[in-house]
């Protein structure tokens, strides 16, 4: 899997869009996009050395608390997309994620993502590991992508 990072602090994850994406007519259906940009934001974390999987081991995990989607343009089997995430705002328990959804310099889906920090054993909201806030403000800041 190949990452990048920009001087803005975005993270890009290309994407292949598969038979098993899309629908009858070929064209990517609409909560793909949704699975593509969870896929951003997960190999975001573990480019700050964290996995989605080995959280609740640590006693807190990541869910989606809201999603302002605008779907643009389609995208159909077989393109080349790069789906991006940037770090909007971060908060003491949540994060805000602007992310895209490119097939070249043609913008087809963009979001406006919040996650939120839960106690894996509660799911109550909770302050996100002060190691980890600190990461993600490097991150934010250019740093630490792919690094």
């Amino acid at each position: 899997m190949i990452e990048k990072k920009q001087q803005s602090g975005e993270f890009t994850l290309p994407v292949r869009v598969y038979i098993e994406d899309t629908d009858a007519g070929g064209i990517v259906y609409y909560v793909n996009y949704l699975k593509f940009m969870e896929r951003a934001r997960t190999e975001y974390l573990r480019t700050l050395g964290y996995q989605h999987y080995a959280l609740a081991d640590d006693n807190f995990q990541f869910v989606v608390h809201s999603a302002n989607v605008q779907y643009r343009q389609p995208a159909r089997i077989d393109d080349a997309l790069q789906v991006s995430a940037r770090l909007k705002k971060l908060g003491k328990a949540t994060l805000l994620f602007d992310q895209q959804v490119r097939r070249g310099k043609t913008l087809l889906c963009q979001a406006e993502i919040k996650v939120a920090c839960v106690a894996a054993d509660t799911l109550k909201p909770t302050g996100i590991p002060e190691a980890l806030y600190k990461e993600f403000i490097a991150a934010s800041e250019g740093e630490g992508l792919n690094g």
